[in-house]
């Protein structure tokens, strides 16, 4: 069965280059044109990656993210963005999108962006234990769930990804690039904001106190690396 991916954008023009490129590349597509179709869709239909403008009539894009991730649907989010809209990008990866790319964009490179999003999340937890444990912190990679001093956390699918690639790599410093690649899966040079975005994510929720992390350290000029605050 052909994946299915969902385009929201209220320019038909993009719309219909999108949706002509993405079945191209061998996949089935749906389509919305403002912000309440789309989450009426999603909330109603399955699809394996969401393409969703920022600026929709009734409802945008970022609201329609928060809505859906609010309501655990927690299907990659792919979102398009105004080229100089900083905040709009940002904040739209602190609610939940996996990943954004600009405006105007190649349809190789939205092409590129939706394989390796959904390559990753068929391989996130290939190869990985059913389960690890890092100081008070248990992850459930099949479930995708994390437990902390016996409080279920909630993440976004990106979040548990990183936080997954992060604990298999328990006590080695990685560089913002190796987890661009190991987590977005990126054959070129990405933003590594996205990365420093969900890292700030990941420490709000698994982190006695963000200012003084004990998880997930900084290493200064290299990247990041996850310890056991026991084994210190």
């Amino acid at each position: 069965m052909k994946q299915k991916i969902l385009i929201v954008d209220d320019e038909v023009s993009i719309v219909t280059l999108l949706q002509y490129n993405i079945q191209q590349a061998g996949y089935e597509t749906d389509v919305s044109f403002d912000g309440i179709d789309a989450i009426e869709k999603a909330m109603k239909y399955v699809y394996d990656l969401i393409i969703l403008d920022l600026m929709l009539p009734e409802i945008d894009g970022l609201e329609v993210c928060k809505h859906l991730r609010d309501n655990q649907i927690f299907t990659p989010i792919l979102m398009l963005t105004a080229k100089d809209n900083e905040f709009d990008k940002i904040h739209g990866l602190e609610i939940g999108a996996d990943d954004y790319l600009t405006k105007p964009f190649s349809p190789k490179e939205v092409v590129a962006r939706v394989n390796a999003i959904l390559r990753r999340v068929q391989l996130s937890t290939k190869n990985v234990r059913p389960s690890l444990r890092i100081g008070d912190l248990t992850i459930y990679a099949d479930n995708y769930e994390a437990v902390l001093n016996d409080k279920k956390l909630t993440f976004s699918r990106k979040e548990f990804e990183l936080l997954l690639y992060l604990a298999t790599h328990e006590g080695k410093v990685l560089s913002r690039d190796q987890l661009l690649k190991g987590v977005w899966d990126y054959d070129f040079v990405g933003d590594t904001r996205i990365v420093d975005v969900h890292i700030s994510n990941l420490r709000e929720k698994i982190e006695p106190d963000t200012k003084i992390p004990v998880y997930i350290k900084t290493v200064r000029g290299l990247g990041y690396k996850m310890e056991d605050p026991a084994k210190r």
